[in-house]
């Protein structure tokens, strides 16, 4: 089993960035690919991005791709998200989750196995 804590939420003004970080602790965090969701008030839960096992593959959903970069440190059992040129819309509270195995429906909540609590994020002026 594997826990995850997220953090680096806040307010930010449009135009602006933050990063989002998502520390693993519990069985190997390497042998898990990391994925971002987000969940707006009154919406579904929705996929943002993923990352595999070893950093080599990532996938974006494609409100956010070109403004946001996943990445990680398996050293610091560590997933992060990057989100630049933040607009009103990417106001969620993000949660980043792990899967054990790469899927075609990496993009799905079912793929997932483990999630952390999430951290707010609002972009607002």
């Amino acid at each position: 089993q594997v826990q995850l804590v997220e953090s680096g939420g806040g307010l930010v003004q449009p135009g602006g960035s933050l990063r989002l970080s998502c520390a693993a602790s519990g069985r190997a965090f390497s042998t898990y690919n990391m994925g971002w969701f987000r969940q707006a008030p009154g919406k579904e839960r929705e996929f943002v991005a993923v990352i595999s096992q070893s950093g080599e593959a990532t996938y974006y959903a494609a409100s956010v791709k070109g403004r946001f970069t996943v990445s990680r440190e398996n050293a610091k059992n560590t997933v992060y998200l990057q989100m630049n040129s933040l607009k009103p819309e990417d106001t969620a509270v993000y949660y980043c989750a792990a899967a054990q195995r790469w899927t075609v429906y990496m993009s799905t909540r079912n793929a997932y196995n483990y999630w952390g609590q999430g951290t707010q994020v609002t972009v607002s002026s």
